[in-house]
């Protein structure tokens, strides 16, 4: 089984997540402050470099306000 980091469903909510930063029109670094967290670490998550946790998830969610139902949808 592949390390669930590199998954095709963990891909899958990678590009979820940048889509909706992307439909919302918020840069990695609005995203960042919004977060209180660092630029890098919304660059390292989008590219795959680092892996969120379920709190982490669950605070980019709603920074990008979606629910993280509908990022989990069908994974």
């Amino acid at each position: 089984m592949p390390r669930s980091q590199h998954s095709d469903r963990y891909k899958t909510l990678r590009h979820r997540l940048f889509d909706q930063r992307k439909r919302v029109g918020v840069t990695q670094a609005q995203l960042s402050l919004r977060l209180d967290k660092p630029q890098s670490f919304v660059s390292k998550y989008e590219s795959g470099e680092r892996r969120l946790d379920a709190i982490e998830l669950l605070d980019v969610a709603r920074a990008l306000g979606v629910s993280l139902g509908s990022l989990l949808r069908d994974l």
